[in-house]
């Protein structure tokens, strides 16, 4: 009788579960199966309104209305045939050479300028539109909050640090840390398809989507390497590529049009004259150095870790990423109260503290310790090494910070040491007057190769390979005479 009871309560306990799991559950707009809800619309929508302002700060707008309104068109034309046109959709262009598009919950959809620049149509434009509406409407972006909620932690650029660097204040994006965590497979291959539904049901050619992605697997391996985030989160792209060439054959045999746009042309003179690469006004890498021409200063970089510029700071990281340095405005203009106040907000044990001012600049260095609250009961907190200067210059006191874990710290000190007092007054002209590079279109004077044709505008021999990508062509490929293509002024261009 007891072991009935037991059974019974089991069962019972079984069924209650269901019940629970049932009603934390809603159905996928895109599959109508139902799937495990973890937050409601209202929350995405919420989620997704509130990263939106922090994408922007972090990244810049890029000013481009015509581009900026063809993206937005097309985005809102696509959405509304989408599963989820009630969504507040938003279309944004960000200024940044990667070349990447992401979204975040609620239909919020961000291209670069980057990837821009290498698209060659606009029906590929429509297929990687496609996709990212894909990720909000069969809510991947939900499902990668739920992650980040359990303890993942990305970081701008797809790098990946321990959880104990990334809790640390203001410095590692806290707010931002969704938008560069990884899709799986599935929700990528997923997304594909609904790149494919969605372009072709606007009109576009989706085949052309597949032609993309021979782009991507080039830039995967190219010198430039200007696609980590694309590349590392989604699947091979050769697969892709077969895969949705068969796809789109087979939503045009059900779709039934006939003739689907693919609109170069009109591409390529939408985007004659964007910026190309990096904005030197906002300053550029160079010779393993830092310059910023805006704010005229410069800094060196150790060596073999990355730089990550954003309107509001400039981020490296060490190659095992387990140390990260930050340069970015500090409050006021006197380095002293900057550099107390620093101490005061993240509760800095100050071990020591220097007045010496840095290649003429007044400057407070500090060397000190964080320590963080354990993050889950019964864990020990962990102890964070920094070391920061605050210097005074044109009118701007600039904070340059270092840190790592205590066990960690000294394997890093020598090289933030060495950035840091590096810091000066940028004065050459050649870096101070440096100019963009911006994507020139340029109609073949003659039935000639690609390579023939950028020779006869003047590109120099090591930038080839790279406009080839960048039109998607081979070097050796024939342009018919007025046969529009990609070529490249300003900079050291010309």
């Amino acid at each position: 009788m007891q072991r009935f009871i037991n059974n019974q309560l089991s069962l019972l306990l079984i069924m209650a579960m269901a019940v629970m799991t049932f009603q934390n559950c809603s159905t996928n707009p895109v599959t109508g199966k139902k799937q495990l809800a973890f937050m409601s619309e209202e929350k995405e929508i919420a989620l997704g309104q509130s990263y939106d302002p922090q994408v922007i700060a972090e990244m810049g707008q890029y000013q481009n209305p015509q581009m900026a309104q063809f993206l937005s068109e097309k985005g809102l034309a696509m959405a509304r045939t989408s599963h989820r046109p009630n969504l507040p959709w938003k279309f944004t262009l960000v200024d940044s050479p990667v070349v990447n598009a992401f979204a975040v919950p609620g239909g919020f959809v961000y291209f670069t300028r980057g990837i821009m620049a290498h698209f060659n149509n606009e029906a590929q434009f429509a297929g990687v539109l496609g996709h990212e509406i894909g990720h909000v409407t069969a809510r991947h972006t939900v499902a990668q909050q739920a992650k980040q909620t359990l303890g993942q932690v990305g970081l701008i650029g797809g790098m990946i640090l321990s959880p104990e660097l990334a809790s640390q204040g203001q410095s590692l994006m806290q707010g931002m840390q969704l938008l560069f965590l990884k899709f799986g497979r599935d929700a990528e291959s997923q997304s594909d398809k609904l790149g494919v539904e969605y372009s072709t049901g606007i009109g576009y050619d989706a085949k052309e989507m597949a032609g993309f992605f021979g782009t991507l697997s080039r830039l995967s391996g190219g010198a430039e390497n200007r696609v980590p985030e694309f590349m590392s989160t989604h699947p091979d792209p050769d697969n892709r590529e077969v895969r949705v060439q068969q796809l789109a054959q087979q939503y045009q045999s059900v779709d039934g049009k006939g003739k689907y746009e693919v609109g170069r042309d009109s591409y390529l003179r939408l985007i004659d004259g964007m910026i190309y690469g990096e904005d030197p006004a906002q300053g550029f890498v160079e010779g393993g150095s830092f310059y910023h021409p805006g704010l005229k200063f410069q800094f060196k970089i150790p060596g073999q870790w990355t730089l990550i510029n954003a309107p509001t700071q400039v981020q490296m990281v060490s190659p095992d990423q387990k140390s990260i340095m930050q340069m970015k405005l500090a409050q006021g203009n006197d380095q002293n109260a900057a550099a107390q106040s620093f101490v005061q907000e993240a509760k800095v044990n100050v071990i020591n503290s220097s007045n010496q001012s840095i290649n003429g600049l007044p400057a407070t260095t500090i060397l000190g310790e964080v320590v963080q609250e354990a993050q889950q009961q019964g864990q020990k907190g962990q102890t964070i090494s920094v070391l920061a200067s605050f210097i005074s210059y044109g009118g701007n006191t600039y904070m340059m910070l270092g840190m790592a874990l205590k066990q960690d710290f000294n394997r890093y000190q020598r090289d933030i040491e060495y950035s840091i007092g590096t810091f000066a007054q940028l004065t050459d002209q050649s870096k101070l007057n440096r100019k963009p590079e911006q994507i020139h279109i340029v109609s073949s004077a003659r039935s000639q190769t690609l390579q023939q044709a950028l020779q006869a505008d003047r590109i120099p021999q090591d930038r080839h390979n790279e406009l080839a990508i960048l039109n998607g062509m081979e070097l050796n490929q024939t342009l018919p005479a007025g046969t529009l293509f990609k070529s490249l002024s300003g900079g050291n261009i010309k």
